[in-house]
């Protein structure tokens, strides 16, 4: 099934077709509406997103944020808040908060990122007393349309842990195989990334690659077939991985990939989007919701695809246990 959605951005952009995307979308409007409390819509950019993804039923938003900008930027795009809850919220840090605790108090499924910079809503989700943390690492993942790719890309973490520890990794590995059954992918194969494919004591991603694939045999990390250390070539190319004579289930096919580090994560992410004309749809997870975060640079169905992830994740939330809290 194709979903038209429309695109905005470049004329090169505009042209190319977004099936993944699509089909993100398609699915996302199979499951209940999204209810999600959306931290301060006020500009077109953000508020505009909003109007698209309520339109083509994926959310059913309620925007916090001060009443008069919001009006003002709903008019500017030739809309009406009428019909939505609005809570009014003078300031960024005001909105944050009080977009969590409509969270807390069961009134919204998903938060979202508007107008405001992302440490301020972040701040407001990892507060210890009053916040969304749960046992889990919060970690964020693009999930990434690139035009020369067959299946979507999964990466992690781009955008939240700087110098993640192994212990960490262990988190963000899990997160992202579970945002990836989240979305329907079966099996879900996750390369852990290095500089080469080999274990070497003097390249420390190289060992903590090999000490989570062992994690991954036995047990303590579940959904997903692991294999690393892995460079970037072999993980997604199958004639790379043949090559350099890798036999593996996941070298050459993975839809997954695990960075070392923040660095390497947005160096991978900026590349792709620049270079291949690649989009980026951006979810945080390990909170108690999922949380859309967008950049002013997204194009609209970019932002509906984040909507959409969003999505199949709260309903695959509600499908299993929930994450113990702390």
């Amino acid at each position: 099934m194709t979903v038209a959605v429309p695109t905005q951005g470049t004329p090169q952009q505009d042209t190319r077709r977004h099936d993944k995307y699509e089909r993100l979308v398609a699915e996302a409007q199979s499951v209940p509406k999204l209810k999600v409390a959306v931290a301060y819509p006020c500009d077109a950019a953000s508020l505009g997103a909003v109007f698209e993804a309520a339109d083509l039923g994926l959310i059913e938003p309620i925007l916090v944020g001060p009443l008069a900008r919001i009006k003002a930027a709903a008019e500017a795009l030739g809309k009406d808040v009428s019909r939505m809850r609005v809570v009014d919220a003078q300031y960024s840090h005001e909105a944050a908060e009080k977009a969590v605790e409509l969270v807390k108090s069961g009134d919204a499924d998903a938060l979202m990122k508007g107008s405001l910079h992302t440490d301020e809503l972040m701040a407001a989700v990892v507060r210890r007393e009053g916040g969304l943390r749960t046992a889990r690492r919060i970690s964020h993942c693009f999930v990434m349309d690139v035009p020369t790719h067959e299946t979507a890309l999964i990466i992690t973490d781009a955008a939240i842990n700087i110098a993640p520890t192994l212990e960490d990794k262990v988190h963000i590995v899990q997160n992202a195989i579970d945002l990836a059954r989240a979305l329907r992918v079966d099996p879900v194969r996750v390369a852990i990334l290095s500089a080469i494919e080999t274990v070497n004591p003097k390249v420390p991603s190289t060992i903590e690659a090999a000490a989570l694939c062992k994690m991954a045999d036995r047990g303590q990390i579940t959904g997903g077939i692991l294999d690393g250390p892995l460079a970037l070539d072999n993980a997604i190319d199958l004639g790379a991985a043949k090559i350099k004579k890798i036999e593996s289930p996941v070298a050459g096919q993975a839809n997954v990939l695990v960075v070392p580090d923040l660095e390497a994560g947005n160096m991978l992410a900026k590349s792709l989007t620049f270079l291949a004309d690649a989009d980026a749809a951006g979810i945080v997870l390990g909170a108690r919701v999922p949380i859309i975060l967008t950049s002013r640079a997204d194009s609209t169905i970019t932002r509906l695809a984040s909507c959409a992830v969003a999505s199949l994740v709260a309903d695959a939330q509600r499908k299993r246990l929930a994450i113990p809290e702390v």
